[in-house]
């Protein structure tokens, strides 16, 4: 078995990190056997090295290797392309074709960026790994086949399977042994390494001397984040090969060659949000509304018991504090004494500027009143939606800003709710 560094040479592989070290040891453990491998990383750190590792020291070192970008295909032709198609199966079929699978039979296939696959052509994967059988676009008949499969993803892919992007049993058919190669800004320690190596290339290529960079424009390049990984840092190196005339590189010159080099902060991913802005924004009003029947609940036993009682004093002081918790600080009507504290609690459903004038007799029909008080709570909550924000602007003299606020929503959402209802 060869050792990791006589890999490492072999292939052109460079680096000294210990992540890399370990991902090597183990394509070189898994070559000798027929195990699928999925190697993962972030775009641009060289997980096409790995396939070849493992094809190269396996017994299958003589048959075809054949890579795919899975990506790169057209989804309407991929299944063609993998598994081949018979003559006259789909417009264009003017004559029968191998696929790869059929081609790469007895040797190994790297199926690059697996993740983008059509679900359609991932159950015909699955059956590959299973047992070794597919069938050609328009054919009837099961064909066989040997292949070493090694695939490799860029992609979160539990995210996928959570997406239902991806298949859970081909993810875990395809993982047999995973294989993750570490992102260029864990590998501090190799960077110079690299770019030293390919400004050495380049100058061979372009017959020009070898770039060198000063000491800070070293520690610039060590500190960026590269998240193009290897790629980038491959492209920086050939542009400053050919367009700097100065063959010393310093800091200055290394900067207008990175992009945002001024910062060193991780980069900022937006996420998904998961609920609209609406559904947040309903759940408060869920919310405002719930809070508001707890209100009527107690204003309604504050009636009963001076219905019952006839503690005016004491239910009148309790309607003002409760009055005053769903309007805020705001002035409270003063009734007369004679007059119950049952109007005040019945005119809350009265716009403020215009309130109702005081009817006795309700007071005398204490069966009417409790009437009312179950319409109001078997109100839909559309309907409650409506009167809230009816009441909203009538307080607010209209302005929808002050309106939105009071409500604890967006104004962009008082003006759709308006056009909704009319208003």
């Amino acid at each position: 078995m060869e050792s990791v560094q006589a890999i490492k040479q072999r292939f052109g592989i460079i680096g000294n990190d210990i992540k890399l070290n370990r991902a090597i040891e183990k394509a070189i453990q898994v070559a000798p056997t027929d195990i699928s491998v999925l190697v993962t990383g972030e775009s641009g750190v060289g997980k096409e090295s790995i396939p070849k590792i493992i094809h190269a020291l396996s017994h299958r070192k003589h048959g075809k290797f054949i890579a795919v970008n899975c990506g790169a295909i057209p989804e309407g032709t991929i299944d063609s392309e993998l598994f081949g198609h018979e003559k006259g199966s789909f417009t264009g079929a003017t004559q029968t074709r191998s696929g790869y699978f059929e081609e790469a039979d007895g040797g190994t296939i790297f199926l690059d960026e697996v993740g983008e696959l059509p679900l359609t052509t991932q159950v015909r994967l699955l059956r590959v790994l299973e047992n070794g059988e597919f069938l050609k676009v328009g054919s009837s008949k099961v064909q066989k086949t040997n292949v070493r499969i090694v695939a490799a993803t860029n992609i979160d892919m539990f995210e996928a399977i959570k997406k239902e992007k991806f298949r859970e049993d081909l993810y875990y058919r395809l993982s047999t042994v995973e294989i993750h190669l570490p992102p260029l800004r864990d590998r501090k320690d190799d960077i110079h390494l690299l770019f030293r190596k390919f400004a050495a290339d380049f100058a061979q290529k372009y017959k020009m001397p070898t770039i060198r960079l000063e000491d800070d424009a070293v520690h610039i390049l060590n500190n960026y984040r590269w998240p193009g990984n290897i790629r980038q840092l491959r492209n920086v190196a050939e542009q400053i090969s050919v367009l700097e005339q100065n063959r010393s590189i310093s800091i200055s010159t290394l900067s207008g060659y990175l992009p945002n080099s001024g910062t060193n902060l991780p980069a900022v991913v937006r996420k998904e949000k998961k609920e609209s802005d609406f559904s947040s924004e309903r759940e408060i009003l869920y919310k405002i509304l719930f809070d508001m029947k707890s209100d009527l609940n107690d204003l309604k036993k504050l009636t009963m018991e001076l219905m019952k009682e006839g503690n005016k004093e004491k239910v009148q002081r309790d309607n003002e504090n409760l009055i005053k918790k769903i309007y805020g600080n705001e002035e409270v009507v003063d009734y007369p004494e004679e007059e119950s504290s049952a109007l005040a609690i019945l005119e809350l459903d009265e716009p403020k500027s215009a309130p109702a004038a005081p009817q006795p007799s309700v007071l005398s029909d204490k069966y009417h009143f409790a009437e009312e008080i179950e319409e109001e709570e078997t109100l839909s909550l559309q309907d409650k939606e409506l009167e809230l924000i009816k009441k909203a602007l009538e307080r607010n003299k209209g302005k929808r800003k002050a309106a939105a606020n009071e409500l604890g929503i967006s104004e962009r959402t008082l003006y759709r709710k308006i056009k909704q209802y009319d208003l």
